[in-house]
């Protein structure tokens, strides 16, 4: 029998995504962010409010980096959750991360982070049922030990998964089954 319980603002689990941009004087920002998805096959939404100042640097420069947060990284995915940009300046420096500019937008890539897709800002949606940032992207880049036959290995990619319940986070990992084939067997 299921109990109901206070309804959050979440469905488990929800990806933890990094998203990098640069500042008005050049220095990098990242923030944490849980509600990201892909739209269609190359573009993503992120349900950010203009309040925040990766917001405001996607829209100044036109791009963005998302980078899937993996297992390694937690504490450096959290720290970045954690602190505001503004009340730590520093707060890119402090994680120890480093990170090489992209050639297509005017955004950091990560270096240490597995996988990274570059984005091209699109629009900004802030009606009553819009999504936020809107970004098509221009390319998909993954770590190569991540990779078998040339696809994400889900195992080896450590990605971690935000639990809006208890406000923990999970490894995602151990297939359980083939997409658009398992349940064939009901036919």
């Amino acid at each position: 029998m299921k109990k109901q319980i206070k309804t959050t603002e979440a469905i488990f689990p929800m990806p933890v995504l990094l998203i990098s941009t640069f500042n008005e004087d050049g220095s990098v920002d990242v923030m944490n962010a849980a509600w990201g998805t892909m739209l269609d096959r190359d573009m993503v939404a992120l349900n950010l409010t203009e309040t925040h100042t990766t917001v405001k640097n996607i829209k100044a420069r036109k791009g963005f980096v998302v980078h899937v947060a993996d297992a390694k990284h937690v504490v450096e995915a959290d720290w970045f959750g954690c602190v505001h940009g503004e009340k730590e300046p520093d707060k890119f420096k402090k994680s120890g991360l480093t990170y090489e500019t992209s050639d297509l937008v005017d955004a950091p890539i990560i270096n240490e982070l597995p996988v990274a897709l570059e984005c091209e800002f699109v629009e900004y949606q802030n009606d009553a049922t819009g999504l936020g940032v809107i970004g098509k992207v221009l390319r998909t880049s993954v770590e190569e030990a991540v990779l078998r036959d040339g696809r994400v290995d889900v195992d080896s990619l450590e990605a971690i998964a935000f639990d809006p319940y208890t406000h923990g986070y999970y490894k995602v990992g151990g297939r359980v089954g083939d997409a658009f084939k398992d349940g064939l067997k009901l036919k």
